[in-house]
């Protein structure tokens, strides 16, 4: 075996090592209910950025505030994926 091959090994070793470490997923997707079931269809037919925008039409408002830490609510479906 090569000295190659060892670093390739090593290396390889290394990203595996950093995927097992990784955290798990946290952030919820897009529910699948009568609400969003809308909004999963504009994702299909016209993409994440068409859909996002119909969001601050009910999150953002009185009884669905975001959260004080939450980041900026104008790209919603990067986070929060539209398939579970």
């Amino acid at each position: 075996m090569s000295k190659r091959d060892i670093i390739m090994i090593v290396l390889g070793l290394i990203v595996v090592a950093v995927l097992w470490a990784a955290p798990d997923e946290t952030t919820p997707h897009l529910p699948m209910d009568d609400t969003h079931k809308e909004f999963h269809q504009i994702v299909k037919q016209d993409g994440k950025k068409a859909a996002e925008k119909f969001c601050k039409d009910c999150h953002g408002q009185p009884g669905m505030e975001f959260p004080p830490d939450h980041p900026d609510p104008n790209r919603c479906l990067f986070c929060h994926k539209a398939t579970p």
